[in-house]
This record gives structure tokens, C-alpha cells and sequence, in this order.
């Protein structure tokens, strides 16, 4: 019966050749390529502690009085999705655990992209036929940090609340038609009529995370459709990929691989306090919290606001506020968009226009590597200045002073990695041997004062072992692998 089932449907459907296919999909063995599955397998969990989290959680601004367990809390008017969040944390078993699992993993699922992306840079893999997957992956990045500032405004603290202020502030200072969409999106004037959660609840649990399923599947359809790309190495070419199949080998490990990532996000859930809200309490706009910064993804546009001038421009009867149009929208503009097109940037200044399976080692492209890395410091630098008070406090100067170090340290720093990373690339490239792992050496004396220099007998773990490019089997044969006799055949036992 099911043997005639199954082949019913590969009949109408072909599932034994796509998942034959499917199956001897080949990944390489390389420790790089974890960075993706850490993203995939973050917003894995996202999900599903977001599916526990909206069972208990009140997406709105009504007021009520707090009876909770929480005791220092009681008899105070809140917000029903502070009074819910903090419920969640004290009332609700387990509840506490998924709502820091589920906030470490959107921090997790993020770093893992940006590391990801990084990676995928410094090596070239966004090059040709690959630059529509680079901008999928771009366009998941941004609606992550999107959703994440989403999720993070949803308990309606006193930190979140002030992050929402922010948000309307920045829409505003869109010339033309930033006050129409602050008021279309809040209702009204700031803090508007109280439907902003509903909405950054709706958004957050159902319109972004659906597009960032799509731009999943499509990101994983072109994977396989393309092929993995791969670093040059023994029978490696740009017409193969060597590594291990789908079904047994990889399979296994990714599965273990799932298991280690959740273990972690949930440890840290569970020993790693993340956005304790009832220390910050409900939020009051009169109300506004000392040396608490948003999560790191967001760290670096909070940085560029903190530092620039109070720079606007006044015309016609209109005010434009460059000190938050400029940092907020401009400058995250121009990041993104530089990401978007650098493909085509690339090909064009280089002019190659060839496919690329083999992967650079950064070294190779200095001028591509020096990029990265002034973008890299660039970020970085804006990211450190979001704790300028921080920083003020801990080493007891004035805070004028920590902002102007950041406004010459920001477009100073880019520079001088720029021109000190492409230096170290050049060198690289030039030194012999670089990049081979270096055997130690017996230093011996003779009777006549000579000294003689022998290798040391490799130890285990001291080379590189590559496997061996093998043709991928042809078909699947479920014959005893100890019966068979036939090459080229892949056995599996059923």
C-alpha cells in the first residue's frame, strides 16, 4: 500500500528524482558556512517562542491597574501589554525563559546574518550568478533590524517607549510628507491614540516575519538551484563542488548543529538576564531611563544620533531637521544601498563579468578587503558612540568632550583602516608561504659549534586534510553495500 501510494504520486509529481536530487545536494566541509545555518536555525526558535509569547501577550495601550505578583508594582496604573509582559515574566511558567530566549535569538539571528554577510563579502561569493541572493539576504538583514525594533517596542517600557519617541521623530524629519505618514502610522500626534502596539503587533507577528519566510525560501531555492560555492583546493574547480551530500552526512550534522544553537539560545535565556522591564518600569513620556541602550543592532544608528550637530535648515516656512534627517534616514540609506548594488559595483570597476564558484581568500583583493574593513569601522565606531553618556560617566569628562572625540573619530577611523588594511593585504600577498600551516622545526648543535635546523615529525591535527572530490552518484541504490559491486553508486540501506 504504500509502495503504491508513493509511487502514485512520483508518478504525477516527480518526488523520487527532485528528492534524489535533493538528496545528493553537496555541502562543503568548511567551518564558515555554520554562520548561515546559526541564522536559519535562530529564526527557527524565533518562531516558535514567538507563537508561546502571543498565547499571553496584550497588544494594548489601555490602561490598567496592576494586581500582579510582582510586588513593588501593585496598585499602579500600566499599560495592558506592560501588565501582560511582566505577567509573562513572573505568572506564567516557563514564561520568562521564552521571552529571553526569544530575544537573545533575535540578537543571535541578526549577528549571525551580519557575520554571514561579512563573510560572504570578504570572499567574493556575491559575485556572478549570486548577486540576486546577495540582495535577498541584504533586504532580510534590514526587515530583521526592522522586526527587532518591532518586537523590542512591544512591552511598552519605559527604554522601548523612548525608542518609539525616537521612531516618530525620525519619520517626521522626512521633508514633505514625514508629519502625514508620523500621523498616519501613530494615529495622531505623538503618542497618538494609543493603536501604535496593535499595529507594531500586527506587523511584527504577521507582515514581516511572512517576508522574511519568502526571502528564505528564495534565498535557499537559489542555493540549491546554484550550487555552494567553495574555497580552491585539492580536485576542487568552478565546475564541481567537494564536500559531503546531503543525506547521510550533512544532514546529521545540521541536525546536531540545530540542537547545539537552541541549547545555547535557551542557556542563555535561562542564565542571562536580557530587558528586565520591571526594573525600567511603565513608560511615561516625561519619563526618560539613564545608560540603557537598545540592542546592538540598532546601537549604531542610536550613535550617529548622539553625534551629530544641531544642524537645520529653515526655508520657506518649513523647518528641516538635518540632525535627525541626516543620521536617521540618510546615512542608514546610503549604508544599505551601497550593500545592495556592490555587486554590480564591483563587476563594473573590475570589469569581470565571469561566473565565480571558487571563493577569494581576503588577501587577494586588497582594495575589496580595505572596503570592508572601513565600512566595518565605520559601523563599529557609530556603534561605540551610542554610550557616550556611558562613557562620560566612566571616565569623568564632560560629555561635549566624548561627543567631539566621536565627530573627528568617526570619519577618521574608516579612513586609516581603509589604507592600513590594504597595506596588511599587500604585504600578505607579497610574503612567501603566507597562508600554509608552519611546522616546527629541531634546532641541533654539533661538536664543531654548527647549528642544523630538521623538521619536526608532523602531529596529529598539524595538516590540512581535504576530501576527495568524488562524482556524485547517478542514482540511488538500495542494495546491501556489501553485495554491491557496481562504482559510482551511492548505497543506502532502507
Amino acid at each position: 500500500m504504500i509502495d503504491k501510494s508513493l509511487n502514485w504520486l512520483d508518478d504525477r509529481l516527480g518526488f523520487a528524482k527532485g528528492g534524489r536530487t535533493f538528496l545528493d545536494k553537496i555541502f562543503p566541509d568548511h567551518w564558515s558556512f555554520m554562520l548561515g545555518e546559526i541564522a536559519l536555525y535562530s529564526f527557527v526558535i524565533l518562531l516558535g517562542t514567538g507563537v508561546f509569547l502571543s498565547l499571553y501577550f496584550v497588544p494594548s495601550g489601555h490602561e490598567i491597574v496592576y494586581h500582579g505578583s510582582y510586588v513593588p508594582l501593585r496598585g499602579q496604573h500600566v499599560s495592558e501589554a506592560y501588565a501582560s509582559t511582566v505577567g509573562l515574566s513572573f505568572d506564567v511558567r516557563s514564561g520568562l525563559l521564552m521571552r529571553q530566549a526569544h530575544h537573545w535569538a533575535a540578537d543571535i539571528f541578526l549577528g549571525a546574518i551580519a557575520v554571514h554577510m561579512a563573510r560572504v563579502f570578504f570572499t567574493g561569493a556575491f559575485r556572478k550568478p549570486r548577486e540576486f541572493n546577495w540582495i535577498v539576504g541584504t533586504l532580510m538583514l534590514i526587515l530583521g533590524i526592522v522586526n527587532g525594533f518591532l518586537g523590542y517596542s512591544l512591552p511598552d517600557d519605559l527604554v522601548s517607549g523612548t525608542g518609539i519617541r525616537i521612531a516618530f521623530s525620525i519619520i517626521e524629519s522626512i521633508p514633505v510628507v514625514g508629519s502625514y505618514l508620523g500621523f498616519f502610522l501613530f494615529g495622531g500626534n505623538y503618542p497618538g491614540s494609543g493603536i501604535i502596539i496593535p499595529r507594531f503587533f500586527t506587523i511584527h507577528v504577521l507582515i514581516v516575519p511572512a517576508i522574511i519566510v519568502g526571502l528564505l525560501a528564495a534565498h535557499l531555492g537559489l542555493l540549491v538551484k546554484q550550487k555552494h560555492t567553495q574555497f580552491p583546493g585539492k580536485g576542487k574547480t568552478e565546475h564541481n563542488v567537494v564536500g559531503s551530500p546531503m543525506f547521510p552526512t550533512f544532514i546529521a550534522k545540521t541536525t546536531g548543529f540545530l540542537f547545539v544553537s537552541a541549547a545555547v539560545t535557551f542557556l542563555l535565556g535561562g542564565f542571562a538576564q536580557i530587558n528586565p522591564i520591571w526594573q525600567f518600569g511603565q513608560y511615561e513620556p516625561y519619563q526618560i531611563s539613564y545608560a540603557v541602550q537598545p540592542d546592538w543592532y540598532m546601537g549604531w544608528l542610536d550613535g550617529a544620533l548622539r553625534i551629530m550637530p544641531s544642524w537645520e535648515w529653515v526655508g520657506w516656512g518649513h523647518t528641516l531637521p538635518l540632525e535627525v534627517f541626516l543620521p536617521a534616514v540618510i546615512f542608514p540609506g546610503l549604508i544599505f544601498n551601497i550593500l545592495i548594488v556592490w555587486p554590480f559595483i564591483e563587476s563594473i570597476y573590475t570589469k569581470d563579468h565571469e561566473y565565480h564558484n571558487l571563493l577569494d581568500r581576503p588577501r587577494d583583493r586588497p582594495k575589496r578587503t580595505a572596503a570592508g574593513a572601513s565600512m566595518l569601522t565605520l559601523l563599529f565606531a557609530v556603534f561605540f558612540a551610542s554610550s557616550t553618556d556611558v562613557m562620560a560617566n566612566f571616565f569623568q569628562v564632560p560629555l561635549i568632550d566624548v561627543l567631539w572625540f566621536f565627530r573627528f573619530f568617526v570619519p577618521l577611523a574608516p579612513i586609516a583602516a581603509y589604507f592600513l588594511t590594504l597595506k596588511i593585504c599587500q604585504e600578505m600577498r607579497a610574503a612567501e608561504g603566507i597562508g600554509k600551516r608552519k611546522h616546527a622545526l629541531v634546532v641541533e648543535r654539533s661538536t664543531t659549534g654548527e647549528y642544523t635546523t630538521t623538521a619536526s615529525p608532523v602531529r596529529p591535527g598539524d595538516e590540512h586534510e581535504e576530501l576527495e572530490a568524488i562524482p556524485v552518484p547517478t542514482f540511488i541504490d538500495t542494495t546491501d553495500p556489501e553485495l554491491a559491486t557496481a562504482a559510482g553508486v551511492r548505497r543506502v540501506i532502507r
